[in-house]
């Protein structure tokens, strides 16, 4: 069962931090609080939609550093940042970074909840999509080498014929091996492989790359 989204505020402002936290509360939104990025990096980050409300100016870690930081991390909690002494060159900065929303304060309460809406459908979207991978993954490991090898040059475009002279086998033995690798990845077509999400593909092209060189004859 997939747990309730929940935000993360960083702010060092305790009155700040405690309106963000009533603001995001009013609207059903699960919410936690954090003093400094210190502090967030200590708590273990759940496995559910989430994004970070994050002020500029911290005691200690700046929140663009911390940006930096989570980014070293391998974690892309999409991040909103709020501030009160913003420029131009910094929102470029944060944005060229991944932020989705570089708030100056003061601000609507509804500019921030609509940024709010959209990092989470953005963290939504993301661990569908690395659902997805982890999944073709495993079909892709269930083949054996040759079917492997079959289904990469597949997947590239290649025809039965091709394939076949490329591999200095039979028509039908490619044939063969690719209907057993379609069957195991549950796809009906090449069309149905192409239509998966194009992170999957590319993750399944990494895959195919590392594994060529290991292929049996």
């Amino acid at each position: 069962m997939t747990q309730a989204p929940v935000v993360f505020v960083v702010d060092d402002d305790p009155s700040i931090r405690s309106s963000l936290k009533f603001l995001m509360s009013s609207v059903g939104l699960q919410v936690e609080g954090f003093d400094s990025a210190d502090a967030l990096l200590k708590r273990k980050l759940p496995d559910a939609p989430s994004c970070l409300v994050l002020d500029v100016r911290l005691r200690g870690l700046s929140g663009l550093d911390f940006q930096r930081e989570l980014a070293a991390r391998n974690c892309h909690m999409p991040i909103i940042f709020i501030t009160g002494h913003g420029d131009i060159p910094m929102s470029v900065r944060a944005m060229k970074a991944g932020a989705v929303e570089f708030l100056t304060k003061p601000f609507r309460d509804q500019d921030l909840l609509d940024a709010v809406r959209i990092a989470l459908e953005k963290d939504r979207e993301r661990r569908e999509r690395g659902k997805e991978v982890s999944d073709l993954k495993e079909l892709f490991k269930s083949l054996t080498p040759r079917e492997q090898e079959v289904i990469s040059m597949v997947v590239s475009g290649m025809l039965n014929k091709q394939i076949a002279d490329q591999l200095g086998t039979a028509e039908n033995t490619v044939k063969v091996h690719r209907s057993r690798a379609m069957e195991k990845m549950h796809a009906q077509s090449v069309a149905e492989l192409e239509k998966m999400h194009a992170q999957s593909v590319a993750e399944l092209v990494k895959m195919i790359g590392k594994l060529e060189s290991s292929v049996e004859p």
